[in-house]
């Protein structure tokens, strides 16, 4: 049976692993050829192996998000390897760092541009390059990572909260700019999605944090990977080709309760534990 993207090229940056790592699965998985763009090859080329095993294509170019020449080559690769572009899933996403936690006044001036630099610049970068290429294909489907953190607010979280938040403002003024050309432009706002990554480090030995996190989501769950990769391909195959410029919240129905509630659960559970990593 033919796949809902056969003969399509996507590009995954952070596809790896986590949601990029699930997103790089399931496009491969609908007949799309992936271009896997990663900082760390080594796990980006076991995922193109996974790939490869179940049947699909995919190719591995080592790209660091904040780096224009990166994301520039990155692109060109795409084209020269698959000889189009169609899609383009922006989900790469890093450590703040140093001076990039806290409040306004806790923030640094260099934590602002490297957070910022991370979460929007590389986007704007990524689609920059991407646009005139799916241009030639005819049109595409763009679809931006932002997070339910884009739609609420939470204090201490200046950086995650207003890059997120800028994310959905880029995708909405690309979705007007460029549907004329048949590119259609999308975001996507998860809930706590537990990759690899959190379930390791986070959640591993604070299984009642984990337990905490899910009693606050209707569907009394946290996400998985797979979650957002489902939307994904939904929202890059024709099967959505009449939505453009959507923040689609997928996030177990978080947002549709009173958020003031969640965060005040949140900050007494931190108290009682202080020893608490929470996942961003």
């Amino acid at each position: 049976m033919a796949g809902r993207l056969d003969g399509k090229v996507a590009i995954v940056t952070g596809g790896a692993t986590g949601i990029g790592g699930g997103t790089v699965l399931r496009l491969a998985a609908e007949g799309a050829r992936v271009l896997i763009a990663d900082v760390s090859e080594e796990t980006a080329n076991q995922r193109a192996g996974m790939v490869r095993d179940q049947g699909g294509t995919a190719e591995v170019f080592r790209a660091d998000m904040t780096q224009h020449d990166d994301i520039r080559a990155m692109v060109q690769a795409a084209v020269q390897k698959f000889g189009r572009l169609d899609i383009l899933v922006n989900n790469a996403y890093g450590p703040t760092g140093p001076g990039g936690q806290g409040s306004a006044v806790e923030v640094t001036e260099d934590g602002w541009d490297r957070t910022m630099g991370l979460l929007v610049k590389s986007m704007f970068l990524t689609t920059k390059y991407a646009i005139p290429e799916l241009r030639k294909a005819g049109g595409g489907a763009i679809v931006n990572i932002s997070s339910v953190h884009g739609l609420l607010t939470a204090p201490g979280k200046l950086l995650y909260e207003t890059g997120k938040g800028a994310v959905i403002s880029l995708t909405r003024q690309l979705a007007v700019e460029y549907g004329p050309d048949n590119i259609r432009v999308n975001a996507i706002c998860p809930g706590h999605i537990v990759t690899e990554r959190i379930a390791e480090r986070t959640w591993k030995e604070n299984q009642s944090g984990l337990r905490f996190f899910e009693a606050q989501y209707p569907l009394r769950r946290t996400g998985r990977p797979v979650d957002i990769a489902n939307a994904i391909v939904f929202l890059v195959s024709e099967e959505a080709s009449f939505i453009t410029g959507h923040a689609l919240a997928v996030d177990g129905g978080l947002t549709l309760q009173l958020q003031e509630d969640f965060a005040v659960n949140m900050v007494k559970y931190a108290r009682e534990h202080p020893d608490l990593q929470l996942p961003y």
